[in-house]
């Protein structure tokens, strides 16, 4: 072989090295995406989150030409699901949808092995806007001024479940026993319907949050007796926030869309695209008027300064309240 075709071998090898080491979506020649995209969603499945994130998938995945592959993993809060996008390649095929409670408020209550910085934010599309406050019918409870009362004669006997530890549901009771000098007992489940079922099969007294709660408050099953959203609700204009009630906290999370890191600026932007675009429809927008969500939107920039700022002034209400760590309950 010749000195000549020997370096162009050598250049031809280099440069085929150099072409598969680059990643899979910038190596491709086919515009990303060219095979379906999975979506794990970090709740069970039936509760508002999990509906919500399917149908704007299905109406996104339109826009991106490929299918989205939905699954569910409702572990701690969404931290599970977090933890496991993580791990994956950053391609662009494999996204969580969760909430900002997983990145701002449990990475403050118990080590997890994720940042918000191991993640590229791609969109939030909805804010919680009903999280009520509710009992069994059958309780004595009429007002949620009846349940504080009896819960300062009965310390720990009040038993309340939510999304879990670290969740706004959480930090909003435990505002309230601060404020009160009341304690109640927490019981986290991992996710809104299974928080609910516990309340309607009579395992705690009050659940925190459950929009799955909205038909059993019509039908009269349930009592609502107030809820720990920013505003007053249309649909029941007579029931009070709780800054209503002179608790100044509100439920400030939002559901969200993110990848793992160094996923290329240009995947992100076309998911953002299509998810945003998705919101546009209107029978998106009358389901989350149904589940009593909000549609709400911020870009990857937006959502990453949103989600730095809001873990400063959560931690710091956290502190506020002295709500130890998973680890120091242990001790």
């Amino acid at each position: 072989m010749t000195q000549g075709r020997t370096r162009m071998v050598s250049l031809g090898v280099l440069a085929w090295l150099t072409w598969m080491a680059l990643p899979g979506a910038v190596r491709s020649e086919q515009p990303y995406p060219t095979r379906p995209v999975n979506v794990l969603i970090g709740f069970g499945m039936g509760g508002v989150a999990d509906v919500s994130a399917r149908f704007l998938a299905g109406r996104a995945e339109k826009i991106v030409g490929q299918p989205f592959a939905i699954s569910n993993n409702g572990g701690g809060g969404g931290s599970v699901a977090y933890e496991i996008i993580k791990g994956k390649a950053p391609d662009g095929y494999n996204l969580v949808c969760a909430s900002s409670t997983g990145l701002v408020r449990i990475p403050q209550f118990r080590t997890v092995p994720y940042t918000r910085n191991d993640f590229a934010l791609i969109m939030h599309y909805a804010a919680s806007y009903l999280s009520p406050i509710v009992v069994k019918a059958s309780s004595p409870w009429k007002t949620f001024q009846e349940l504080v009362d009896y819960a300062r004669k009965n310390p720990g006997k009040v038993t309340y479940s939510t999304t879990g530890v670290g969740s706004p549901h959480h930090m909003a009771m435990e505002y309230v026993a601060k404020q009160e000098g009341i304690r109640w007992t927490h019981v986290p489940y991992s996710g809104s319907m299974p928080a609910f079922m516990a309340l309607l099969g009579g395992h705690v007294q009050a659940e925190v949050g459950a929009g799955e709660s909205i038909p059993y408050i019509k039908d009269g099953s349930v009592r609502i007796l107030c809820h720990i959203g920013e505003k007053r609700i249309k649909e029941w204009p007579q029931v009070p926030t709780l800054k209503d009630l002179g608790y100044d906290i509100y439920n400030e999370n939002v559901f969200l869309f993110a990848a793992p890191k160094s996923t290329p600026a240009q995947i992100v932007d076309k998911l953002d695209n299509a998810f945003h675009r998705a919101m546009s429809d209107q029978e998106f927008n009358n389901l989350l008027a149904r589940i009593e969500l909000e549609p709400s939107y911020r870009g990857p920039a937006e959502l990453r300064k949103y989600l730095d700022t809001a873990y400063v002034r959560i931690g710091a209400m956290i502190r506020d309240l002295k709500l130890p760590k998973e680890e120091e309950k242990k001790k």
